[in-house]
């Protein structure tokens, strides 16, 4: 018997109590270091415009704020941040330090909220991003950004939508808001799922694969990894077996497809930055695997001892590294201006 089973106090409190701490974690170390004179933009050359409503709503899940470089000679590209946090937490002000970073390195970046679960379950995070994606593809050129040059990021849950984003882009599918995406016809050059939950969907695989590779499966994790399918998924109707998730799993929606079936648009270059001690770190190597299997480019780059979303804490060595990493790959397979 497992441990939470004979303590469902445990269980119990990795529900209901771990998710509210690691959300005022991570939003307290984001508001104290905003706080600091050198978090301010104007310090790097950096102008923000906060809180443009996307949709026809006046609800803060759908606004965006635009970071762009002050000192700007003809459209830059353009980088679209969609923030993580388990789908169900944080928002666009706690990334602010990504959104600085993108515009720091000659970016104009939008930076998205969007509805989230157990609220909003999925597909309302992928509808609000196709809406967000359509208010960039008609106003980037308004804020200094070229929308013939795009990025896509974001890390953990923002992974995920990554993903989603850039085959929705590139792949006909049949859900309404993915047929939207695809209609516009504004196709990222690369996609950067950082520290990505690329597969929603059975949740028990990191335990299975740490058991049957000899080493321990702490519960913390796997309780999370359950309350994030269980707090975002659409649940199927009693007695039904779900087997196919859609684009709840990118990850595996490029595996089931063969090179045969992918379109006239490739895909993007993907880079894939992730921690070796992140339990998300083998969705990584199946997305280099996948995407490389259907043609495309992909590049799973990982960081020894660094445990999830690192990237984040932009002091260390190793998330420098990571940075540098990043922005040297989307450098490297964005398209020259005018081209």
């Amino acid at each position: 018997m497992q441990g939470s089973a004979r303590r469902p106090w445990l269980k119990q409190v990795r529900e209901t109590v771990v998710p509210p701490v690691v959300e005022g974690f991570y939003t307290w170390t984001s508001r104290a270091a905003r706080v600091l004179p050198v978090s301010a933009p104007a310090r790097h050359g950096v102008e923000v415009i906060a809180d443009l409503p996307y949709a026809d709503s006046d609800a803060s899940h759908h606004t965006l704020d635009v970071y762009r470089p002050t000192d700007r000679s003809g459209p830059l590209p353009v980088v679209v941040y969609i923030h993580g946090g388990a789908f169900r937490s944080l928002s666009k002000d706690t990334h602010w330090l990504m959104a600085l970073a993108w515009a720091r390195a000659g970016y104009v970046v939008f930076n998205l909220n969007y509805r989230l679960a157990p609220k909003h379950r999925y597909p309302a995070a992928c509808e609000d991003i196709a809406v967000a994606w359509r208010w960039v593809h008609a106003h980037a050129a308004d804020f200094g950004g070229d929308p013939e040059r795009v990025v896509v990021t974001g890390e953990s849950a923002g992974g995920n939508l990554t993903s989603v984003v850039a085959l929705a882009c590139c792949l006909p599918r049949p859900e309404a808001w993915a047929r939207d995406i695809y209609a516009l016809g504004m196709v990222p050059a690369v996609a950067i799922p950082a520290c990505a939950l690329l597969q929603v969907s059975d949740p028990k695989r990191w335990s299975r694969r740490r058991r049957a590779a000899g080493k321990r499966a702490p519960g913390l994790v796997q309780s999370i990894l359950d309350d994030t399918y269980a707090v975002y998924a659409a649940r199927p109707p009693a007695g039904e077996a779900a087997t196919d998730h859609g684009l709840m799993d990118p990850l595996c929606v490029l595996e089931q497809l063969e090179p045969a079936t992918v379109g006239a648009r490739p895909l993007p270059a993907f880079f894939l930055p992730v921690g070796l001690a992140d339990p998300l770190v083998d969705d990584h190597r199946r997305m280099e695997t996948a995407v490389r299997r259907l043609g495309g480019v992909a590049e799973a780059r990982f960081y020894p001892g660094m445990e999830h979303a690192f990237h984040a804490f932009v002091w260390r060595r190793q998330a420098k590294l990571c940075w540098r990493d990043t922005f040297a790959f989307a450098a490297s397979h964005l398209p020259e201006r005018g081209g």
